[in-house]
């Protein structure tokens, strides 16, 4: 039997793709009891990634698993943030692609392409609940800092991760 991850396929973000991606971040956040104001939950753009990620800079990516978006994550050059870092952001998974690689497999894609595109660092927020997604970033160097950086409107996560490229 084939691998799911070798059945998942990696592309850009489309038009069409904003509902459900929109949902898969929603589910996920409620999923794990992070669905409170100031987190992408509530955040507008949500529901418009497709639109929000044509900002010069940054970059979106979906997995689809038989025709169905299962996950996605991106960077984004995020208001206030020092000259050349961007924001690892929208980085979530449905249950049924987790602890398969699928996630370390974005994240990375993410980091070598804001490398490519000259970025020196990666900024995240992010919240304790999402408990494996921390032990993620830290397996890829991303180091824990005192407070936010930069103005990203999410104060509803209290955890803030930083990685050079």
């Amino acid at each position: 039997m084939q691998r799911i991850l070798d059945r998942i396929k990696i592309r850009s973000l489309e038009p069409a793709d904003n509902p459900s991606i929109a949902s898969v971040i929603r589910n996920t956040l409620a999923e794990f009891g992070a669905n409170h104001p100031g987190t992408v939950y509530f955040d507008p753009s949500t529901d418009h990634l497709f639109e929000l990620f044509q900002t010069p800079g940054s970059f979106y990516q979906v997995a689809v698993l038989n025709g169905t978006i299962v996950g996605g994550g991106g960077f984004f050059p995020s208001d206030g943030l020092p000259s050349g870092t961007c924001e690892l952001v929208k980085m979530y998974l449905l249950p049924e692609v987790r602890g398969i690689g699928l996630g370390s497999l974005l994240i990375r894609t993410c980091i070598e392409k804001a490398a490519a595109a000259g970025y020196r660092q990666m900024y995240l927020e992010t919240m304790p609940e999402l408990k494996e997604a921390l032990r993620t970033y830290e397996r890829f160097g991303f180091r824990y800092l005192d407070g936010p950086m930069g103005n990203t409107g999410h104060f509803g996560c209290d955890l803030w991760m930083l990685k050079e490229l």
